[in-house]
């Protein structure tokens, strides 16, 4: 397979997972929202602010610019709730438009960078960029568990779902 339309494909299924989850997350009482519900980052605030964090400020930014910026992945970095939903959303759709920057040789090389340690770390450049969707994938699941807890309804955020719907043309 064309590693550019794989990782495009995902990066537009992480899209699409990140706009349905933030649609039923958006109907929940601020309280419920905010509530420590058992997760590993406590609140579904707090797990949307991980992936804010790990995704978008961390590794978005070693894969375009090179760097490693220091960010606890515990930060709150945006306490507003809808400027949050709106920041992931935003980030989600910058992945699609990178992968297509990048040329056949840079799959096959490495991904150099600094860990949240301080030390230089180098890893596979496709199987580091898969972990960048898995993560997303696994708190995006965290998180419909503690909806289902909650008594809420769950979106189905599936691959195949969405595989499905892009091949009928029913994503926006």
């Amino acid at each position: 397979m064309n590693p550019i339309q794989h990782f495009s494909q995902l990066a537009r299924y992480n899209q699409w997972a990140t706009d349905r989850l933030l649609d039923v997350v958006d109907t929940l009482q601020e309280a419920d929202y905010r509530r420590d519900v058992g997760l590993f980052f406590r609140s579904i605030h707090s797990t949307l602010n991980h992936l804010l964090v790990g995704e978008h400020l961390l590794w978005f930014v070693r894969f375009s610019q090179g760097t490693s910026p220091k960010v606890a992945l515990d930060a709150e970095v945006e306490a507003d709730r809808k400027a949050l939903a709106l920041r992931l959303q935003e980030g989600a759709a910058r992945w699609a438009p990178l992968i297509a920057t990048w040329p056949a040789e840079r799959w096959s090389g490495t991904l150099d960078y600094t860990t949240m340690r301080g030390t230089a770390a180098s890893l596979p450049f496709a199987a580091t960029l898969a972990h960048v969707f898995n993560h997303g994938t696994h708190h995006r699941g965290q998180i419909t568990a503690a909806l289902t807890a909650l008594g809420q309804p769950c979106p189905e955020l599936d691959l195949v779902y969405f595989l499905q719907a892009e091949q009928a043309g029913t994503i926006p």
